[in-house]
């Protein structure tokens, strides 16, 4: 049990992982294929596609290096010292294992990576699914046990049990100016509605009790389809959340830009407190920043005093709503006045859940060519004042929950206690609630009721 760190970094998804023991057991004789995921959950639930290709084709998934005939890095290229943790654990791989394919967003940089890394086997770029399996093919060649193995695969996933990430869109087609994620994935491709809804349909029916709704542009979905209805489901995202709430899991909605049709969105959330399922009142809004002028040289919309009231309009629709962001301190040519503001925005904004990081240059970004860059040591002390602002906002709010009672679901059981998330905590980036007495029948996946008796910083405590 363990408790949360204030300082995770926004852009990043749970620690990485090298495999996973449930798709670990295999036949004798089988090609074995191990996995390291780093990057958002979006790259996750590539990686999750990429092997559950691979044991469709027959292979094994080894969840150790020394266990796999090769090992597939699926990276991150968001920020240049993301890229260099990419970096490192390619070498770790090569030097655990020595035969590496590498893939995801920073496989656009081959020449990057050969450059540190030249005994890679293979690179591919980001969601190329095809040309990873041609590399493994090519590494390890498949040997199918034709009666066993060309049958349809269960999926394979790296989250556990209880909870999923469920992609419902790639691409992006806004063009701000810190980020390449355009062009590492491209425009906005929705999936079809159906598709999503079916395969929602398959992961609740296989256990799965929270679905964690992402994509790079969530409240865009559908805008490429125009919206079409197919098959009795409209692509929408009021439609879509509709849909999935009616399924019987917490449904949690990440990357919802403040559109104006958001405030249809979030009616949906009402009463599911009370009803203990459907869409969560929970919202993850990349605001990035307040001031308008540090908006428009980010080139994104410039309405914070909009913002306000658009925050303010959710809250009233249901009082219960969290609200979590992320921020960029030190973006070039922000002034202390500038800063300040984003301070006095927060305090009227009121954010639950809030993640910062200071800006850094990424290779082909725009911004990097702006004028007055902002030194570290002034990045560094607006991190440090931005995050003690957050903290005590968060510290206030938490304090508020002693002495209610919260519908939890368990991640985690161990000797010292169980592990759990309220409504208003998104896995391995938001709080945990601990329950250090009679958790003993307690299991992951369990969605129980407990009362508040104590609360910190970022954390829960309570009782059954």
């Amino acid at each position: 049990m363990s408790l949360n760190p204030p300082n995770l970094r926004p852009d990043l998804a749970p620690a990485p992982r090298l495999g996973d023991d449930r798709a670990a057991l295999g036949r004798g004789g089988q090609p074995t294929i191990g996995m390291v995921s780093l990057g958002c959950p979006k790259a996750l639930v590539d990686s999750e596609r990429i092997l559950t290709r691979l044991r469709a084709e027959g292979y094994a998934i080894s969840p150790a290096y020394q266990g796999a005939d090769a090992v597939i890095v699926n990276t991150c290229g968001f920020l240049d010292s993301a890229k260099a943790e990419s970096l490192d654990a390619i070498g770790e791989a090569l030097a655990e294992n020595g035969r590496v394919i590498v893939t995801g967003c920073l496989g656009a940089e081959p020449d990057y990576i050969t450059g540190a890394h030249p005994r890679v086997l293979a690179v591919t770029g980001p969601h190329q699914y095809e040309q990873v399996l041609d590399a493994v093919h090519v590494a390890v060649p498949p040997a199918p046990d034709p009666f066993i193995d060309l049958l349809p695969a269960s999926e394979v996933r790296l989250t556990p049990r209880h909870y999923a990430y469920l992609k419902i869109s790639e691409g992006c087609n806004h063009h701000c100016r810190f980020c390449i994620i355009p062009d590492l994935r491209g425009r906005l491709v929705s999936r079809p509605a159906h598709a999503v809804v079916r395969e929602a349909e398959r992961l609740v029916a296989l256990g799965v009790r929270e679905l964690l709704v992402i994509s790079q542009d969530t409240s865009a979905y559908g805008v490429d389809l125009r919206h079409a209805t197919d098959r009795g489901h409209r692509a929408h995202i009021t439609d879509l959340a509709r849909d999935l709430g009616g399924l019987g899991a917490w449904v949690r909605l990440h990357y919802v830009y403040p559109y104006p049709h958001v405030r249809d969105l979030v009616p949906l959330m009402a009463g599911t407190a009370e009803a203990g399922t459907g869409v969560l009142p929970y919202l993850d809004v990349p605001f990035q920043h307040a001031h308008p002028d540090v908006l428009k040289r980010m080139a994104r919309p410039a309405a914070s005093a909009r913002t306000l009231d658009e925050i303010a309009a959710w809250r009233a629709a249901v009082p219960a709503l969290t609200l979590r962001s992320t921020f960029i301190v030190g973006y070039p040519g922000e002034t202390e006045a500038e800063f300040q503001y984003l301070l006095d925005w927060l305090e009227e904004a009121q954010l639950d859940r809030v993640g910062c990081f200071q800006y850094e240059n990424v290779r082909g970004a725009r911004a990097n060519d702006l004028p007055d860059h902002v030194p570290d040591a002034v990045k560094q002390d607006r991190w440090d004042r931005f995050m003690a602002k957050a903290q005590a906002i968060s510290a206030a709010k938490l304090a508020a929950r002693v002495g209610t009672r919260q519908r939890v679901i368990v991640d985690s059981v161990d000797a010292d206690g169980a592990t759990c998330r309220t409504m208003a905590d998104a896995p391995e980036i938001d709080g945990n609630l601990f329950i250090d007495e009679g958790f003993e029948t307690l299991s992951p996946g369990d969605i129980v009721e407990v009362t508040v008796d104590e609360a910190s910083e970022y954390d829960l405590w309570g009782t059954l």
